[in-house]
């Protein structure tokens, strides 16, 4: 019997979080773009659940102003890209957490409510910030 342990539940799930957030996500048909590129992980061109996707959209914003609605639409597309983790019961609770750092940077962080009750924080921006505007 395999006995799994906080430790290594945090270690997946901040791999999920940023597999989830760093992957980029096909851009859907009326979503605004920078370019004609819709971009996406291949993988989701054979999904084996219907409509499945992995990954987010936080890419759109690569190049917008940090304005409410960017922030708006970064929450939007970070809790977006976790919700597979409420549909599969991995977590009970996603909050999306935001702070600016500065005029051009964004950083996101979640709070994951697990099935035992316990909250995992969770911050990459360490590893990566959702947009920073030159």
């Amino acid at each position: 019997m395999t006995v799994i342990t906080f430790d290594d539940q945090e270690t997946s799930l901040r791999r999920a979080v940023e597999i989830s957030w760093f992957t980029w996500r096909r851009a859907k048909p009326g979503d605004l773009l920078d370019d004609d590129e819709r971009y996406g992980w291949w993988g989701d061109s054979f999904p084996l659940v219907a409509n499945d996707r992995i990954g987010s959209r936080l890419w759109l914003l690569r190049r917008r102003k940090l304005l409410p609605e960017t922030i708006s639409a970064a929450i939007t597309y970070a809790r977006e890209a976790l919700q597979w983790l409420l549909d599969d019961g991995q977590v009970l609770d996603v909050q999306i957490l935001t702070e600016r750092a500065g005029a051009n940077r964004l950083n996101l962080g979640a709070v994951l409510t697990l099935p035992t009750g316990e909250r995992l924080s969770l911050y990459p921006n360490e590893n990566w910030q959702v947009l920073y505007a030159v």
